[in-house]
C-alpha cells in the first residue's frame, strides 16, 4: 500500500497539495522551488510525480537555481521525463528571472564609486556563463558609464584581448576612463598570469595615451576580485 501510494500522481493529491491549486489558494511564494518547477515540467514520468521529479533535479544540482540556470537543453533531457519541450520551458522561465534581476539593477545609479558598483553592472551580462567575456566600463570625467560593452569571447579557460580595441572604442566614446572585466566561469577569483599581463599591458598603454584604466574586475557568479582594490594597479 505504501508503494502504491507514493506513486500516486499528482491528481490523486489532496487539492491543497497540488502545485497549481496551492499557488491558487495560497499564493505563489508559499510553494516550493520543485513546487514551482513543477508547474513548469506539467507532467512527471510513469515512476514519479512533477514535484518528485523536480525534486530529483534540484537535489542532483545541490538545490542550487544558479547551478540550473546554466544548463542547457541537452543536459536537462537527460532526466527522465524531461523533453525538449519541458527543457525549453525551465530555460525560458530562469532566463526571464534573470532578465528581471537585469532591470532591477538598472535602476542602481550608474555612477561608478567602487568596484562594488561596476561588479553590479556587469555582473548581470556575466552570471550564468559558460565560457569567458571580457567587458568594459567606459567612463566619463565625472565617473558616469557612458557605453557598456563586450570586447571579446573566448572559452571556458581564458580569453583573448586586443588594447587596440578598447582604447579605439574609448576614443571614438570621449571616454575619459576604462574599467576592464571578464568572468571567470570556475567560479575561481584568483587571477591568471595571462591576466595579471594584460593587466598590466592596458595600464601602460593607457599612461601613455592619457586614458586610465583605473581597475580590472574578474566576476564570478556571487563574487569578484579587483585589481584596485587589491593594489595591483
Amino acid at each position: 500500500m505504501d508503494n502504491y501510494t507514493q506513486k500516486l500522481g499528482i491528481k490523486a493529491w489532496a487539492e491543497a497539495d497540488r502545485p497549481r491549486e496551492k499557488l491558487l489558494l495560497q499564493g505563489r511564494r508559499q510553494l516550493t522551488d520543485a513546487e514551482l518547477l513543477a508547474i513548469l515540467i506539467g507532467s512527471g514520468n510513469k515512476d514519479e510525480s512533477a514535484v518528485d521529479l523536480s525534486r530529483r533535479m534540484l537535489g542532483f544540482y545541490q538545490n542550487d537555481l544558479a547551478k540550473l540556470a546554466k544548463l542547457n537543453v541537452a543536459s536537462l533531457c537527460k532526466f527522465k521525463g524531461i523533453g525538449e519541450a519541458k527543457a525549453i520551458s525551465i530555460i525560458a522561465a530562469l532566463e526571464l528571472g534573470r532578465r528581471r534581476k537585469e532591470i532591477e539593477a538598472n535602476i542602481i545609479n550608474d555612477k561608478i564609486s567602487s568596484s562594488r558598483d561596476a561588479y553590479f553592472i556587469l555582473r548581470r551580462e556575466m552570471a550564468d556563463l559558460l565560457h569567458e567575456e571580457f567587458w568594459i566600463l567606459l567612463l566619463n570625467k565625472t565617473h558616469r558609464v557612458i557605453v557598456k560593452q563586450p570586447v571579446s569571447r573566448g572559452g571556458q579557460d581564458g580569453v583573448i584581448v586586443d588594447p587596440k580595441v578598447i582604447f579605439k572604442l574609448a576614443f571614438e566614446q570621449n571616454a575619459a576612463s576604462i574599467i576592464m572585466a571578464h568572468n571567470h566561469p570556475s567560479g575561481n577569483l584568483r587571477p591568471s598570469e595571462a591576466d595579471i599581463k594584460i593587466t598590466n599591458r592596458m595600464l601602460a598603454a593607457g599612461k601613455v595615451l592619457e586614458l586610465p584604466v583605473i581597475d580590472h574586475l574578474i566576476i564570478t557568479d556571487f563574487f569578484f576580485f579587483s585589481f584596485a582594490d587589491e593594489g595591483l594597479m
